[in-house]
């Protein structure tokens, strides 16, 4: 699940654009141009702050959804003392490879196979579990999936950050929150923004506890849970 795919509301207070590929096609890797995102540049150093914070204990790193590797190759490079895996569907691969190739960077795993909904997973168990961008671009099940999933791979005390735009008590944050939205269930009707409260109880049942809630740019959150 690739993570900067279908999220284009990165100005605050501004209207979701229509949904675009943002990076490069095969072709262009061919010709030597990296996958670009522009919404991982604007991000990710929002992120990389709460990354920070929340990751100074940390050594082995999960990545779900790593999309073109940018944000994988930055947060490795900002932060030498994790090591960063990364992980997509295999169509993703070849952009996430092509960063990680350009950096050079020895603490940046090559990706890895991860469809949430399946049976295997990396084997555990991770310091943490990091994703961005995916919980609204997948199916409820898929979610219920991947918290599942980050249950059991992550180890005792383990940490696990999710970056997006989420609604409270069906509540939206913004106008720009809830347009995005809509526009999402519009397109399919299984994809959408996210309420923490029902997040919070699938975490619950995979044994992890909210324990950090930060305001990022344009709307969005970094939530944290830990292993109970």
């Amino acid at each position: 699940m690739s993570h900067e795919r279908d999220r284009n509301q990165d100005d605050e207070g501004s209207a979701p654009a229509p949904v675009q590929k943002p990076w490069r096609s095969a072709a262009d890797l061919r010709g030597g141009r990296l996958p670009f995102a522009p919404a991982c540049e604007r991000n990710r150093d929002p992120i990389l702050q709460v990354l920070r914070d929340e990751l100074g204990r940390a050594r082995r790193v999960l990545e779900i959804g790593s999309g073109t590797g940018q944000h994988a190759v930055h947060f490795a490079r900002e932060l030498p003392h994790l090591t960063w895996q990364t992980s997509d569907l295999g169509d993703n691969h070849a952009a996430i490879r092509a960063w990680i190739e350009q950096e050079g960077l020895a603490n940046v795993a090559a990706p890895i196979e991860l469809d949430v909904q399946a049976s295997r997973w990396p084997a555990g168990p991770f310091d943490a579990v990091f994703s961005a961008n995916t919980a609204h671009i997948m199916s409820w099940p898929q979610v219920q999936a991947m918290i599942a999933g980050i249950g059991r791979v992550l180890g005792p005390d383990g940490v696990f950050l999710l970056y997006g735009p989420f609604a409270y008590d069906g509540v939206h944050v913004s106008a720009s929150n809830a347009d995005f939205d809509a526009m999402l269930r519009a397109r399919d009707p299984h994809s959408g923004v996210r309420d923490v409260r029902d997040l919070e109880r699938e975490a619950n049942a995979a044994n992890m506890e909210l324990c950090a809630d930060h305001a990022m740019p344009a709307n969005n959150r970094t939530l944290v849970w830990r292993k109970k």
